[in-house]
């Protein structure tokens, strides 16, 4: 698609998608978890058992739905062959629902894609995530109508330039989720982000989510966002902030989360992120090796104690807030 808005990518469809509807469809609030994709062995194999755990451990502690292969699950690393197995892997081992994410910027190859997921999770697929491919809203707009077009997908709008390389503006995100009534939720992932949700939530009826590991999460909660959609090694901090806030507001949510933001702080290393967050998990026993596929960097061993000092924290963290739920007294006993 070239020219401006007013050329528009079809108007027998955008003449609908164009109209902002107070009832359009939107992606639930809450925590959904970017799932890691776990590899074993010198020759980093796809690890099905660990993801089969994962995946179970995310169900188990109440998470709304969860992302797979997002930018932390390595999806531009895996083959197709892949992608299916960790997929299927998924959808057989938990009834939540699933964002996957697609890793193309280029729409036929998104299309066949989610072409590939759909013949894999069915039903099961809520919606699939595709990365803002342009800083000119025309062109996103252009992609997005053409791979809905073509799969009838429901879509989470992301916009996280440190992967895809493109910066788009927060008016010109706001003009596309206007114009494609079938992009149920945006991810926010472009810094200041809790600037950008506030300005996202005053203008589109759909959920907008902050990523980047929980980093902003209290701040993006107060400018108004749906929750999170992103990977942390103790998602159940995650989980337990939005549930405060959603249910006490922001002095409850703070409490939750307090305890875990020095370990949050700690994953979101630039260019270590990723091996960081996987050897986190498996010292939680989460994963059972924490290998990451080039070109992710490896986890720098001079980090270790510190690693493990916040692991020591956020585990005490997690019990503590165990022991306080089961010594609750029920309203009307003794």
């Amino acid at each position: 698609m070239t020219g401006s808005l007013n050329d528009g990518p079809g108007k027998d469809s955008c003449e609908t998608q164009a109209r902002e509807s107070h009832s359009r469809e939107s992606l639930a609030p809450g925590v959904w978890g970017v799932v890691a994709t776990p590899f074993q062995g010198s020759t980093l194999d796809v690890d099905l058992d660990s993801l089969s755990e994962l995946v179970e451990h995310y169900e188990a502690i109440g998470a709304t739905g969860l992302t797979v292969l997002g930018v932390f699950g390595e999806a531009a690393a895996l083959t197709a062959e892949e992608r299916r197995q960790v997929l299927e892997t998924a959808v057989e081992c938990t009834d939540l629902p699933l964002v996957v994410g697609i890793t193309a910027l280029a729409t036929r190859p998104a299309i066949d894609e989610i072409k590939a997921a759909q013949a894999v999770a069915g039903e099961r697929l809520a919606a699939v995530m595709v990365q803002a491919n342009s800083a000119r809203p025309e062109v996103v707009i252009a992609h997005l109508d053409a791979i809905h077009r073509a799969t009838g997908a429901k879509v989470v709008l992301q916009d996280y330039p440190l992967a895809s390389g493109v910066s788009i503006s927060t008016p010109a995100l706001i003009s596309v989720v206007k114009w494609c009534s079938f992009v149920v939720a945006v991810k926010a992932e472009a810094p200041p982000t809790s600037v950008a949700v506030a300005e996202l939530t005053a203008a589109i009826g759909v959920s907008v989510f902050g990523g980047l590991g929980g980093q902003g999460l209290l701040d993006e909660l107060m400018a108004g966002a749906a929750g999170a959609m992103t990977g942390f090694s103790y998602p159940e901090a995650l989980i337990a902030c939005v549930r405060s806030w959603q249910r006490d507001g922001y002095e409850a949510a703070r409490d939750q989360l307090l305890p875990y933001l020095p370990l949050i702080n700690f994953e979101q290393q630039a260019r270590i992120a990723l091996a960081v967050r996987k050897e986190c998990l498996r010292k939680r026993g989460l994963i059972k090796d924490s290998g990451v596929r080039a070109p992710a960097a490896a986890f720098p061993e001079k980090l270790r104690y510190g690693m493990l000092t916040h692991l020591r924290e956020a585990a005490a963290a997690l019990e503590s807030a165990a022991h306080d739920a089961n010594n609750q007294t029920p309203v009307g006993s003794y």
